[in-house]
């Protein structure tokens, strides 16, 4: 009898419980079709925790998720809360909570969809053959130095600090070679080091480790030549691995490519197997609870999770299939439809899905 995983499950804020109720059904339609065996528990994370706990993360939302094989995260965040002081925002807990974990990659797959080429606003000829991975450093960088306020020669300046050390570059790395060596073993780093003293240490980093992936062909790229070539031939990369603020950047415009953010699914790993899914789209309060948002980024994080974490290959093929499936037939929620009257809703997505799915 398969293992039970226990899956932490955060539903968040706004589109959160909406698109999670129908990741959920896939993990339940993939127990019935391969055996596998999930139990779920629920916590508090975000905008909601704050309003009811006081803090965007309950120290019982971490001990559950520190408790579980895998957590699954539905977006937080949210204009009820922008005005709040630093502690008081759900943007705080998504920082607290991979620091906490030791989350300190973020993976973040960029697919085309043949069918939705029409989508994107990229021409089709350019986005052939489209299939790459951003691996981004998550718990360094500028998002994490020293910040402070100080009075100058022109008055105040503000001071972020960018640091990050060799241990930092040298597993971020070393999981992105890795994940290319399963893919097309290509690996394509990104700095900025023909200015920046982080970047040219990263770079060394990145040169001293990979004599040890040797079937890995390796490339350096500039962070803004390479801003530039993920729009004019954006099917050229396999895996790019870079700094925090760079992914950030290069990740959220490589989800564009695909014609909508609602698509794209992320991982965030540590040193070993557990790892947080979450959607890469927010939590879109203006369409909550219309039931119209696009389930799909949270579906295909569980097919992430299932690859990722549990190495149920099979089954995370029988849920990319299965979207593939539904799109190929021409089923749309609104924010992919050429036609928005013949949209469907959230949850007539998940339950195409579901229907699609096969052993």
């Amino acid at each position: 009898m398969a293992d039970v995983k226990k899956i932490a499950v955060i539903a968040g804020d706004g589109i959160g419980p909406e698109v999670v109720a129908e990741a959920i059904k896939v993990m339940n339609k993939t127990e019935e079709l391969f055996g596998y065996k999930f139990s779920f528990e629920q916590g508090l994370f975000g905008g909601i925790a704050i309003d009811e706990k006081g803090t965007p993360l309950p120290q019982d939302t971490l001990d559950m998720c520190k408790r579980a094989d895998a957590v699954l995260l539905g977006a937080v965040g949210g204009p009820k809360w922008d005005n709040n002081p630093k502690e008081l925002r759900p943007e705080t807990g998504l920082l607290g909570i991979r620091k906490a974990l030791g989350l300190f990659s973020n993976i973040r797959p960029a697919t085309i969809f043949d069918c939705l080429k029409e989508a994107s606003t990229l021409k089709p000829e350019v986005l052939e053959g489209t299939d790459l991975i951003v691996v981004r450093e998550l718990t360094g960088g500028i998002y994490f130095g020293e910040k402070f306020r100080r009075e100058g020669e022109n008055g105040q300046e503000a001071v972020d600090t960018c640091v990050y050390n060799v241990a930092e570059v040298e597993r971020i790395v070393r999981q992105a070679f890795e994940i290319a060596q399963k893919r097309r073993k290509f690996l394509t780093s990104v700095d900025k080091a023909n200015v920046l003293e982080t970047s040219r240490l990263w770079r060394e980093v990145v040169n001293r480790i990979a004599p040890e992936y040797p079937d890995v062909e390796l490339e350096h790229v500039l962070v803004d030549n390479c801003a530039m070539q993920l729009l004019r031939r954006p099917s050229s990369f396999d895996v790019i691995v870079t700094e925090n603020m760079f992914g950030d950047i290069l990740s959220d415009e490589a989800a564009m490519l695909t014609g909508s953010i609602g698509m794209l699914s992320s991982a965030s790993l540590g040193e070993g197997a557990f790892g947080l899914y979450e959607p890469v789209h927010g939590s879109a309060p203006d369409i909550a609870g219309r039931g119209i948002a696009n389930p799909i980024a949270t579906i295909l994080s569980v097919a992430l999770m299932f690859r990722l974490t549990f190495g149920y290959e099979d089954a995370a093929k029988s849920i990319e299939d299965a979207v593939a499936e539904v799109l190929n037939a021409g089923h749309r929620t609104g924010d992919i439809a050429v036609d928005k009257s013949k949209a469907i809703g959230t949850q007539a997505m998940g339950e195409l899905i579901v229907a699609a799915m096969r052993k």
